[in-house]
């Protein structure tokens, strides 16, 4: 039984996302200090407005320049191009995560009745929002990082994904990207009209914020138990930050109660999908960042050696610290680092939890780094699934040996320092023999 707009819209909602927010839709997190500064991307050797993208997006346009794809048109349910473009890309329709907070390009025709479509794979994301022109997308790309493009939702016998560089990155290049085009994933208390109440502040959003800071101004399908979240949530005149009532947003198996959510591909907002977005939008600008800086850090090692006659593969004790401070960053994140440990089971309703480990690869023994735990955190193995991208593989090879010598300190204990004393010996071990039979490309030296 539908529900009518007017009793829809009466709880207490709270949080919010900046996928793009200027310019697109998925949000994440940011660093500080030194690891947050602005990386001079549109400069050599990384010319990101000028470069020429090669990633899952132009690959896709190239067919359907050449008549190789055909996408279509849905009118019916008027979803535009979102099925075509969502089948073409393989991006699974269980990953649908639902954000009603006005932080995104198509501001006008997003509010808590009518939410902004999140979907996602391990290289693209796209955001889809009901009535609106344009499906916003964005890709990673090995080279350039974050790229993004819009896809016009009016019908047309040759659809064209348009890059956007300008007008997204002044949003999304900052402290909050590290310092280079990626994504922003925050929670904030969205008024009834779903404006962030900013006045209440914000909170940035990834694996190690705390659960009752997440997912304020986002719809959130599934259960967590005793733990509570801000999503499901309006903050109206009266409420405070001090005395929100989670509660009424709590472990919600059906989100009718607040919206019709007929119009998009599933009736959930998935919370194991919202979890793994978290994790993957900070990996991918950290992966991201360290790209730039190996980039670049090679360039400066290249002209200091041609200036003091120094063979070209001489690295200075600060051009090593360079590279391993791009590696570090990224080794402890994609090991879960300061990862917030649940108190609860966390389950997830649109078949996310199941589809998303099925992508492998797996060892001889079944156990893929995809499996999730859900019950004391959000893998079973936590080393990232990304170190399979080809954005991780395309890190420059000066970087690229850094991080596998330092994953391979840890894996084997050699390296027990306490910020990785959430590994078990016995994690490590499962990581290690996952990753040897898994991960092509590995360096000699990582045998068993």
């Amino acid at each position: 039984m539908k529900v009518s707009p007017k009793s829809k819209i009466g709880t207490t909602f709270n949080l919010s996302l900046c996928w793009w927010t200027v310019c697109l839709a998925v949000s994440c997190l940011s660093g500080t200090g030194s690891a947050s500064a602005q990386v001079n991307f549109e400069e050599a050797p990384i010319n990101y407005n000028k470069a020429t993208p090669d990633n899952a997006i132009s690959r896709v346009q190239k067919k359907l320049d050449a008549g190789e794809l055909k996408l279509a048109f849905d009118r019916e349910e008027r979803r535009g191009y979102l099925p075509a473009v969502l089948e073409a890309l393989k991006i699974p329709i269980s990953s649908q995560i639902l954000v009603f907070s006005k932080t995104s390009l198509q501001v006008k025709r997003i509010d808590p009745l009518s939410p902004r479509a999140l979907y996602y794979n391990d290289d693209l994301y796209l955001g889809f929002v009901q009535g609106g022109s344009v499906l916003e997308v964005s890709a990673s790309d090995p080279q350039l990082g974050t790229v993004f493009y819009t896809l016009s939702q009016f019908e047309t016998s040759r659809p064209k994904f348009v890059r956007k560089t300008f007008e997204c990155t002044q949003c999304h290049a900052g402290s909050m990207t590290q310092g280079v085009p990626g994504h922003i994933m925050r929670s904030v208390y969205p008024g009834p009209d779903g404006m962030p109440v900013f006045r209440e502040g914000t909170y940035r959003s990834d694996q190690s914020s705390p659960f009752e800071e997440r997912w304020g101004g986002w719809y959130v399908s599934g259960t967590h138990g005793k733990m509570r979240h801000m999503g499901n949530l309006i903050f109206r005149q009266g409420d405070s930050s001090r005395n929100l009532n989670r509660d009424k947003g709590a472990n919600a198996d059906d989100l009718e109660r607040w919206f019709d959510t007929d119009p998009y591909m599933t009736p959930y907002s998935d919370i194991v999908s919202l979890m793994v977005l978290e994790h993957q939008a900070k990996m991918h600008n950290l992966i991201t960042r360290a790209q730039f800086e190996g980039r670049i850090t090679e360039r400066d090692s290249r002209v200091m050696n041609k200036m003091l006659e120094r063979k070209a593969a001489f690295q200075s004790d600060s051009t090593k610290r360079r590279y391993e401070s791009s590696a570090k960053r990224l080794v402890d994140y994609m090991l879960f680092v300061d990862e917030l440990q649940l108190e609860d089971r966390i389950e997830g309703l649109s078949g996310f939890q199941t589809e998303f480990p099925q992508a492998g690869p797996r060892d001889s023994k079944g156990r893929s780094l995809r499996d999730f735990d859900l019950e004391r955190r959000l893998f079973k193995y936590p080393c990232s699934y990304l170190i399979y991208s080809d954005s991780f593989e395309a890190l420059p090879k000066p970087v690229l040996e850094v991080v596998y010598r330092q994953l391979w300190e840890v894996l084997t204990g050699k390296n027990q320092s306490k910020e990785f004393a959430h590994l078990s010996a016995e994690d490590r071990r499962a990581i290690l023999e996952i990753l040897i039979e898994t991960r092509k490309g590995l360096p000699d030296y990582w045998k068993l």
